[in-house]
């Protein structure tokens, strides 16, 4: 019961942004909110949705198709009338959110936005004919990192962890129920304080500086904060076990990780990637591998979000397959 409602409040939630024609053909169309990733909205183009891992044109009917004849065609009007339901008809209130191309709106879902860019010396000032909108959908998956969890672990101490995945596979969705369930705590495992640097308000989804996401009751969030300086500030102000970024691949990344690391903080990272060969051949998260920084990485592989296809040790050898992985029971751990 519970379940149904949560799932019909974030339906509405993306719905009352949607423009009134928009609206109606969602509503045709009676899609899994739980299935729904992405809407994307591009003037005079298809309507596309991005459902359980693949891509549709959205018909007339609210019907799923891959025929680009019988796609909805979005109109100007339609993204001009869905843009002023995300800002509340005051898009000069957003300015600095839209400057940095993406809304969070609340429920943690997020509003990207592209168009014609305004710039000055000291850079983006602003946009003006928007004319490109995609709608990603936040999702919470409880639980999910529950088998994953054990192989985290080396004599009761959380092992250095990246996560590697192509995009859409559950990257940032394991991560957050990775943060959840180290910060609460769970089984004989104590409950740790983390230090999330949220750059792109995905992990905690704030909405008003009031996190969307369950990341847990010891959990630390600089949400909107640059990588590189959000992990140097969560180092010296808030003395976190762990820290937790999302989709690292700079130099300047790497070396605020390394410091991290130096510090005897645990941290778990993000990065795209479509395999462990891929990962190492990557110039600068390659060295890490050879330097064996981390001592685990998370495969995940396409299909259902955050399917795992092998867990790796420090040397970049098979620990676990996803296949072997899947037939194992949850472990008492949590």
């Amino acid at each position: 019961m519970l379940d149904r409602i949560n799932r019909d409040k974030r339906t509405a939630e993306i719905y009352r942004i949607l423009s009134t024609k928009l609206r109606e053909l969602f509503n045709g169309c009676k899609l899994d909110f739980n299935g729904l990733q992405e809407i994307r909205l591009r003037a005079q183009a298809p309507l596309i949705v991005v459902y359980h891992g693949k891509e549709y044109f959205l018909d007339s009917g609210g019907g799923l198709t891959h025929d680009t004849r019988k796609a909805f065609l979005v109109s100007q009007r339609e993204i001009k009338e869905t843009m002023e339901y995300v800002s509340n008809y005051s898009m000069y209130a957003f300015e600095e959110e839209i400057r940095q191309g993406y809304i969070t709106i609340q429920g943690g879902h997020r509003i990207g936005v592209a168009g014609k860019m305004i710039w000055e010396r000291e850079g983006a000032k602003n946009m003006k004919h928007i004319s490109f909108l995609n709608i990603r959908l936040a999702h919470e998956v409880i639980g999910c990192s529950k088998r994953v969890l054990p192989y985290l672990l080396q004599e009761q101490e959380i092992c250095h962890t990246l996560i590697i995945s192509p995009p859409r596979c559950g990257k940032t969705t394991l991560l957050r129920d990775l943060i959840r369930q180290l910060s609460n705590g769970c089984g004989h495992l104590e409950g740790m304080t983390v230090g999330v640097v949220d750059e792109r308000s995905e992990l905690g989804a704030c909405y008003m500086g009031v996190p969307q996401n369950d990341l847990g009751c010891r959990t630390d969030i600089l949400d909107g904060c640059p990588k590189v300086e959000g992990m140097m500030m969560m180092v010296r102000s808030m003395a976190p076990q762990v820290i937790a970024v999302d989709e690292v691949g700079s130099g300047e990344d790497v070396a605020a990780m390394e410091y991290v690391m130096n510090c005897g903080i645990y941290l778990l990272a993000t990065a795209h990637g479509n395999s462990m060969d891929d990962i190492k051949n990557k110039p600068v998260l390659g060295r890490l591998v050879k330097e064996r920084a981390f001592k685990r990485y998370i495969l995940l592989q396409p299909g259902e979000v955050g399917q795992i296809g092998a867990i790796f040790d420090e040397r970049g050898s098979v620990l676990l397959d996803g296949q072997r992985l899947n037939g194992i029971s949850e472990r008492n751990v949590c």
